[in-house]
């Protein structure tokens, strides 16, 4: 198969910076790069590239929760940017949710669990839903936003890399394959979130992260 509407329009790294939250430094203010930009596996969260994803050059403070192999990129749709900025009132650019790929095109939120995406030269896998965290909320200052973004669910892609390469703004967003069992990262995250009654929808998702699949199980099994 081959979806190719989908097109990058921003790839977007973060340096460190200070934040009031957590351990008072962040990586999530990204920001669009020119040229082409090297991805690949950064290696288990915890153990893998200390405060690296899967982007060069990107940064993440928080390791213990964020990045690592399942972690390796995240992609959020302009679309869901856009009605989040109609609904905020404020521009949001490219990279304002931390998004290391802006896309157009592409129903991030709407992706089938372990389909895979040609970018660039790069294989990327669909993994997991965005959570919000407390970072995020401080980041973008808006009151109740994690049950705001919660309900909204457009949590974006966590995607992984499965073969090496580099991304550019402008690159193709090609679906090469999905797997039938239809589980879509919205399914997953309302689940996780605000809906647990749809957490038996995702024992049969073998491509969703060993971790959170465990712990899927023992509540299931609980």
């Amino acid at each position: 198969m081959s979806d190719d509407d989908g097109r990058v329009l921003s790839v977007n790294v973060g340096r460190e910076r200070p934040i009031a939250a957590k351990g008072g430094t962040t990586g999530i203010d990204k920001r669009p790069v020119e040229g082409p930009v090297a991805v690949s596996a950064p290696g288990p969260k915890r153990a893998g590239r200390s405060g690296a994803s899967g982007l060069a050059g990107d940064h993440i403070s928080d390791t213990a929760h964020h990045g690592g192999d399942d972690q390796a990129v995240y992609a959020y749709a302009r679309e869901d940017l856009d009605a989040w900025a109609r609904e905020l009132g404020r521009d949001l650019p490219g990279g304002t949710f931390g998004e290391n790929l802006t896309t157009s095109g592409v129903d991030v939120s709407g992706a089938v669990i372990g389909e895979v995406w040609e970018v660039g030269t790069a294989l990327l896998q669909v993994s997991c839903p965005r959570v919000p965290c407390v970072t995020f909320a401080v980041w973008l200052g808006e009151q109740r936003w994690v049950p705001r973004f919660s309900e909204a669910r457009t949590p974006g892609a966590y995607l992984r890399v499965l073969r090496d390469g580099e991304v550019t703004a402008g690159d193709a967003v090609r679906v090469v394959s999905r797997p039938a069992h239809g589980v879509d990262v919205r399914t997953v995250f309302a689940a996780t979130t605000t809906s647990p009654d749809l957490l038996p929808l995702l024992r049969d998702v073998p491509e969703l992260p060993a971790e959170d699949r465990a712990q899927l199980l023992r509540r299931l099994d609980g």
